[in-house]
């Protein structure tokens, strides 16, 4: 029986390669050495920055690095988990991604369910603010103004309202919700189910790869964002953020100390450890937890960004 299958199979191999002519051989050719050259330039770099961060600072002050530590070594690591507040940082940080995600999530989808419905007659007038706001803002000192008169300088509310709404994903969730069946909606409204039901039990199961799309961009965000801890939490040691301490922990690298104590310790500190090292660290510290969340959800980010982007 295995006998026939191999015989059955090898011949449905010949046919197929016959079948194929030369100018076939040399497009399928062409397309897998430029997938493996993309393939290269895409993780190559990764590679790079996990090699020096791994590596010795003073070997690294060579150059020549390429996908493996010359001399390797835990140092930079050690010396970025030395510096004080990192261990707060990483709490607010894993905090306000995992709370500004869900609630930029549940905003967000509301509002696309909302501007979806037809009969809701401040669509137009509501999409075309939401679409202005993509190219026009208030700018920092208007913003930070805004901020202090609502009373959210110094709070952690500062890291999750101003993110409530975005127009770029309620315009992604809407075009996916259009997508779907009208005929869902009608059918659920017949069994008596309102509004709200219809968003929870009807809308969001069938939204899957759409919020996870969102899910990815809000959670990304989140993580990567110091610059709004600079500004409104920067004199607060219990509200700072893993991005903000990594920033500063950077900047103490690259910059002279103010007085002889701190200069004694970044002198000792800099024999350690080079500028780049420490760079290198930082961008793997930052990068590896979404790398870790990402293959969760790449399935439902290829399909929502392709069937997101199909109308708008």
């Amino acid at each position: 029986m295995e006998s026939v299958k191999s015989s059955s199979f090898n011949s449905r191999m010949g046919r197929r390669l016959k079948s194929k002519s030369p100018q076939d051989f040399i497009l399928e050719l062409f397309v897998y050495v430029f997938l493996i050259v993309v393939t290269v330039a895409t993780i190559y770099p990764f590679l790079n920055v996990l090699a020096i961060s791994f590596n010795d600072s003073v070997d690294t002050v060579r150059g020549g690095i390429t996908i493996w530590p010359r001399e390797f070594t835990f140092r930079n690591y050690d010396l970025i988990f030395t510096f004080g507040g990192l261990i707060t940082g990483f709490k607010i940080s894993v905090l306000r991604t995992v709370i500004g995600t869900v609630a930029g999530l549940f905003s967000g989808s509301m509002l696309a369910y909302t501007l979806s419905r037809s009969d809701f007659r401040a669509r137009r007038f509501i999409s075309t603010f939401l679409a202005i706001t993509m190219y026009v803002s208030g700018g920092l000192i208007p913003g930070f103004i805004l901020m202090k008169n609502l009373h959210l300088i110094d709070t952690f509310a500062v890291y999750i309202l101003p993110g409530l709404v975005s127009a770029f994903n309620v315009f992604v969730i809407r075009s996916f919700i259009d997508g779907l069946p009208y005929a869902l909606q009608e059918s659920a409204k017949l069994d008596g189910a309102n509004d709200f039901t219809i968003y929870w039990r009807v809308i969001l199961p069938l939204c899957k790869p759409a919020l996870a799309t969102v899910a990815l961009f809000l959670a990304v965000g989140q993580w990567n964002s110091w610059f709004d801890t600079y500004l409104f939490n920067g004199s607060n040691e219990s509200l700072t953020t893993l991005q903000y301490e990594l920033m500063k922990i950077l900047q103490s690298t690259t910059t002279t100390a103010t007085n002889s104590q701190d200069a004694a310790n970044m002198a000792q500190r800099m024999q350690q450890v080079s500028p780049e090292s420490v760079k290198m660290a930082i961008t793997i510290i930052v990068t590896v937890p979404i790398l870790v969340v990402y293959p969760f959800l790449q399935k439902y980010f290829v399909k929502g960004m392709t069937l997101g982007a199909v109308k708008s």
